[in-house]
């Protein structure tokens, strides 16, 4: 067998095998790198490459805004050095991803340390005799020191290796963002997420700005601001932060991610992907174009003193809930914000769009802190009656949020739709 079809067949092991059991995205990354290596070795390959050619994604792709390639590689990395720990410890060949590249290499898997055999003399037979001869004596103590010596080294080298296993294994595992098992809330909540045939795609808002931050910037208005130019690349605090939360736990999912900011969404990416939209649509404005929300609706305040800022109205208000909520106003500290969490069905019904919006950047942070941590979603759920993977369907619920020193420090669900 040639060397390279005994490197396929080991990559194809490597894909059967437990380790790699159900993480298909993996399995498809492993097997174009392997074949890249081996039909042109030492070429390096570049994230845009594997981005558009292994997961499909658009010409667009900017690696400064998604990390989904660094990831998918830590991941791999590290099911490698789990998976030759472990059942691959006696295979042939070694297939490995070295940290700061996409190149993959095969070695042969370290030898089988030899073992020294009582009574053997330099040319493999065996001394049945008995009999002493001259130098017999010193040469057996010439053997057993030469014999404990080996087994004390073979000992050593076995230790060294598990002990780099085991660092390496530690240092993958961080590279690649693993965390804890996550709690039966977040497996729940997210299930459709992180089981889709791809990773969902994070859209953050980007409001549209007119002038320029070192001389002052405000929201874009067509009627004013019709010859300034368009500043589409500032968020909010909140929809940083946020991205952060959302990575974190899918990272605990070992699942990752795609982000991309709301100017550069397209339909098409709605079409067979599951969403995730962070921000209102005052400024995530692709909003408008998708499936949203139809029980708690963001829209301006069309007249009176807060005219033209934000607000959720409650289209069907039940007893005791409010008709119409907003943030504080701008001409005090911001105390407190409203948020809406919504799952709904996407352009294609087999899909699912997950909207996390406050009135202001604060309201969002904590309608995603909401959605990611164990004791609030626990809470959703129980609201929600569900109780298991599969029973979640769309849903809209509203929030109070509270607010110190710009951070969100509490959140309330004041109101809850089942769609």
């Amino acid at each position: 067998m040639t060397e390279r079809a005994q490197s396929l067949g080991q990559v194809e092991r490597l894909a059967s095998s437990q380790t790699l059991h159900g993480s298909e995205s993996l399995c498809k990354l492993l097997r174009y790198l392997a074949k890249h290596a081996l039909d042109h070795p030492g070429t390096p390959l570049k994230e845009y490459q594997i981005a558009t050619e292994v997961f499909g994604r658009q010409e667009d792709f900017d690696p400064q805004l998604d990390s989904m390639v660094r990831v998918q590689a830590g991941r791999l990395r590290s099911k490698l050095a789990e998976y030759y720990a472990s059942e691959g410890t006696a295979d042939p060949i070694w297939v490995e991803l070295p940290k700061g590249t996409y190149v993959l290499s095969f070695r042969h898997g370290p030898p089988h340390a030899g073992r020294a055999h009582a009574g053997e003399t330099h040319n493999g037979h065996h001394d049945v005799r008995g009999e002493t001869v001259p130098g017999s004596q010193a040469s057996r103590r010439w053997i057993y020191a030469v014999a404990t010596l080996s087994v004390l080294l073979a000992v050593a080298s076995v230790t060294i290796i598990v002990l780099l296993q085991s660092n390496r294994k530690r240092i993958e595992t961080a590279e690649a963002g693993e965390l804890p098992p996550a709690p039966a809330a977040v497996h729940i909540f997210w299930k459709g997420f992180v089981s889709g045939p791809e990773e969902p795609w994070v859209i953050f808002s980007n409001a549209a700005f007119a002038g320029r931050p070192d001389t002052g910037m405000r929201y874009y208005d067509p009627k004013r601001d019709t010859r300034a130019q368009v500043l589409d690349h500032y968020t909010g605090v909140g929809e940083v932060l946020a991205v952060h939360e959302l990575d974190t736990v899918f990272s605990s999912l070992h699942q990752s991610i795609r982000v991309k900011r709301g100017s550069l969404f397209s339909l098409d990416d709605a079409k067979n992907n599951d969403l995730i939209f962070i921000g209102s649509p005052s400024e995530n404005l692709s909003l408008r174009d998708i499936p949203s929300t139809q029980e708690f609706v963001f829209r301006q305040v069309p007249s009176g003193s807060r005219a033209g800022n934000m607000e959720i109205v409650n289209v069907h208000p039940q007893p005791h809930e409010p008709k119409e909520v907003l943030a504080t106003a701008a001409t005090q500290p911001l105390t407190e914000d409203y948020a809406v969490i919504a799952l709904v069905k996407g352009l294609n019904p087999s899909r699912s769009v997950l909207i996390l919006a406050g009135t202001t950047t604060m309201g969002t942070q904590a309608a995603v802190e909401s959605v990611c941590r164990e004791n609030s979603l626990e809470q959703l759920l129980l609201r929600l009656a569900v109780t298991r993977s599969g029973e979640l369907g769309p849903f809209e619920a509203l929030l109070h949020v509270k607010v110190a020193r710009g951070v969100p420090v509490g959140s309330e669900l004041i109101a809850l739709r089942k769609r």
